[in-house]
């Protein structure tokens, strides 16, 4: 063999070889970008996606997170009258499932209220329990039931427009029978017109913020 057929034989393997190294790199470098595919298509994001859902679920389910007040322990932890269920439901309504506000109840439905107040869009119910009517004398709450005009003026001055917050409670109010009402205190103490304490506040229904209150209020 001569020189330049030697030069040429050796060229040509050199090319042979590098094509070789150059299909290797490309044939590593698409087994990389399948590894690098195939982890990314881990479905590493379904912890995290899960433990939201979770999140959500749990504040779906604490509706009572931003009660407040000592009265707020007699609230059943369960059921149509716990604050999980009276959140679902209009206010009348939700109220007729709470064990503390039969009175009230029985008093709004005689006024026939029932369908103002679920029908209302926002508003603050101030509701007394069954011993703050317990507190008037049992001639006076009869005569006061049997009454509609009056107990419907008395009811009405339970109810204010908008749902007031905690932050937003100390003021002056306009009520539904047209009076006003003052609410004094701050923090998580808080008194209606100077003799009503609130003792369970800041309770959600569908269409109301609810306080509950130790007296009924007289406009």
């Amino acid at each position: 063999m001569n020189t330049r057929s030697l030069r040429r034989s050796t060229a040509l393997a050199s090319l042979a070889l590098v094509a070789t190294f150059g299909l290797a790199a490309c044939g590593g470098s698409d087994s990389d970008g399948e590894a690098s595919d195939a982890m990314a298509d881990t479905p590493t994001s379904s912890a995290p996606a899960d433990m939201g859902s979770d999140d959500a679920g749990s504040d779906a389910m604490d509706a009572g997170a931003a009660t407040f007040g000592p009265g707020c322990s007699a609230i059943p932890d369960s059921g149509a009258g716990s604050f999980n269920g009276m959140a679902t439901e209009p206010v009348a309504t939700a109220a007729s499932a709470n064990p503390l506000l039969k009175t009230l109840v029985t008093a709004v439905g005689e006024a026939g209220l029932v369908d103002t107040l679920n029908s209302a869009d926002g508003i603050t119910v101030f509701a007394p329990t069954d011993d703050a009517f317990g507190k008037i004398p049992p001639k006076d709450l009869k005569g006061v039931l049997a009454d509609k005009d009056l107990l419907t003026k008395v009811l009405t001055y339970h109810v204010v427009a908008g749902q007031l917050t905690p932050a937003d409670l100390a003021g002056t109010h306009e009520t539904l029978e047209g009076e006003k009402l003052t609410v004094k205190g701050s923090g998580e103490d808080f008194t209606v017109d100077d003799g009503a304490k609130v003792l369970c506040g800041n309770i959600p229904t569908a269409n109301a913020t609810v306080y509950v209150i130790d007296s009924v209020l007289m406009p």
